[in-house]
């Protein structure tokens, strides 16, 4: 029994994972009430994902035991989660596009319904949870809001005595992330339990009762969100103090330095979105930052930006000069740098050594190279010095890529480019997938390059994230940017209809946006 004589609706004791290398989770416990929002937190690698996994039956534990509504249980597979009444919600969907809602959902479940009934049962979950989605719908003409509560309706119709959301409003705009949140407290209202992780620490403190907080696969601390803010629960994931965003009294913006006039590009394959008259213009100093669920264009737009798609000469410009038509190579050489979303085979080669990872894009601009010949040692000196630098856990230049955790690969790739100087820099999810810490180190470090003087576009889905980095920001929707806006100006609520609007109706969302300003 809880202290308060409830009975807890699951219990973890003493549960412990170990993979090959890996200790993922140990001599965990974890408590979770009837009818609470309960809030998994750690940073990458703290073991979350393997305890919510023993918890659906994916993985099994090597020892401890699970206990459900007050018995022990061995939970065999997800389809023995589900029976127990164990529902989840990943963070990546596993939707059939070209099918229906209702095809999707029907797919889902684990025993046959009628089309009719299933249709009646879905109408009625949602009408009692007042969400908006039509079951004949084809999946691709739904905006990622709605796929997702496509999932979450699949999980209801099992009537779950515990909901596991991983990770659910990644790619949500603040309205839909609203949304969820209502639906969320609903479900608790009713005594459904709700394990929700997030490294969105605002929303914890916003949603949750209690937190569970995991570093290095060790329980740590429980404690009460409502009792603590953002940093300090931030500081028990990481074991450290959390430095703030320096800034710098009285900074001045220069001249242009960065900018596009009316870029558009045709889309590559099915499923590409075409660049639309896309104009922009980052001033030395200045970080721009640009906003969007992810899908709508964000990496044509990086692509466009790098090198790696050439567009019209004048359409791309770096201190005035046209760069458009030049390959990546050939813009480094005029002091454009880039950091592409992914980490893995894109910005880096996992079996290249750090040293030759560093001189793959800062040979030129470093001078390692004489004679077509690349000078080893100063490229192992460079990588040092960027390791050192950034703090980077790593065996010295000679490890290879792949030898870093995801964290560090990113402070690497990050330094590797911060350190040539940049005249102008494009970054895409700086912080993707690190630690608060580390997030904090990245973010400082873009800050003191726009301080020197570079010209900054940082592209993100972490609206928060944009908000602390950005001196100004636009949003990015099927291909189009809004206006620009000044950070501090723009409402959230008008950040997020334009980050949503109408699904594949770009006019609707300038309606709503302008119906927003008259109403203000």
């Amino acid at each position: 029994m809880a202290e308060d004589g409830v009975k807890p609706r699951l219990q973890l004791r003493g549960v412990s994972k170990r993979f090959p290398g890996v200790l993922a989770n140990d001599n965990v416990s974890l408590t979770v009430k009837p009818g609470e929002i309960h809030a998994l937190l750690g940073e990458n690698g703290a073991g979350k994902s393997t305890l919510v996994k023993m918890i659906y039956g994916i993985l099994a534990p090597d020892s401890g035991e699970i206990v459900w509504d007050g018995t022990p249980v061995r939970i065999a597979n997800p389809r023995a989660a589900r029976k127990l009444g164990v529902g989840m919600v990943f963070q990546h969907f596993s939707l059939f596009e070209a099918l229906t809602v209702l095809e999707n959902i029907a797919l889902g479940l684990d025993s046959n319904i009628p089309q009719k009934k299933l249709e009646a049962e879905i109408l009625r979950v949602l009408d009692l949870y007042g969400l908006k989605l039509d079951p004949r719908r084809i999946v691709t003409t739904l905006s990622v809001g709605e796929r997702q509560r496509i999932e979450i309706v699949r999980a209801l119709l099992l009537n779950p005595k515990l909901l596991i959301m991983d990770e659910p409003t990644s790619v949500l705009t603040p309205q839909e992330v609203e949304q969820l949140f209502e639906t969320l407290r609903k479900l608790s209202a009713q005594g459904c339990s709700i394990l929700y992780i997030s490294h969105k620490l605002h929303e914890i403190v916003a949603l949750c009762e209690t937190a569970t907080i995991l570093r290095g696969g060790k329980f740590i601390a429980e404690c009460d969100p409502r009792r603590e803010t953002s940093k300090s629960m931030a500081e028990l994931m990481i074991g450290a103090n959390l430095k703030e965003i320096s800034r710098g009294a009285g900074r001045t913006l220069g001249a242009e330095k960065f900018a596009a006039r009316a870029l558009s590009l045709p889309k590559r394959g099915d499923f590409g979105i075409a660049l639309k008259d896309i104009s922009f213009s980052v001033r030395a100093g200045e970080i721009l930052g640009v906003a969007g669920v992810a899908g709508n264009g964000q990496n044509e737009l990086m692509e466009a930006l790098s090198g790696e798609v050439t567009a019209p000469d004048e359409a791309i410009l770096l201190e005035g000069r046209a760069i458009g038509g030049l390959g990546p190579t050939g813009r480094r050489a005029r002091g454009l740098c880039a950091v592409p979303e992914e980490r893995n085979g894109h910005a880096a080669v996992a079996d290249f050594t750090l040293a030759l990872n560093g001189a793959l894009t800062a040979r030129r601009r470093m001078g390692f190279v004489s004679g077509g010949l690349i000078n080893m040692g100063r490229a192992r000196a460079y990588a040092n010095e960027v390791i050192s630098s950034f703090t980077v856990k790593a065996q010295g230049s000679q490890a290879t890529a792949g030898s870093l955790s995801g964290g560090n690969l990113q402070k690497f790739i990050m330094g590797r480019e911060i350190m040539q100087e940049p005249s102008a820099i494009a970054v895409s999810q700086p912080t993707w997938g690190v630690d608060a810490g580390a997030a904090a180190a990245i973010r400082q470090a873009l800050v003191d390059l726009a301080a020197r003087g570079c010209a900054i576009l940082v592209i993100s889905q972490d609206l928060d994230e944009l908000l602390e980095l950005c001196d100004t920001l636009v949003v990015m929707n099927l291909g189009s940017l809004s206006r620009v806006m000044k950070v501090g100006e723009a409402s959230i609520e008008e950040i997020g209809l334009l980050m949503g609007g109408v699904h594949g109706d770009p006019q609707a969302t300038v309606e709503m946006t302008e119906a927003l300003q008259h109403a203000h």
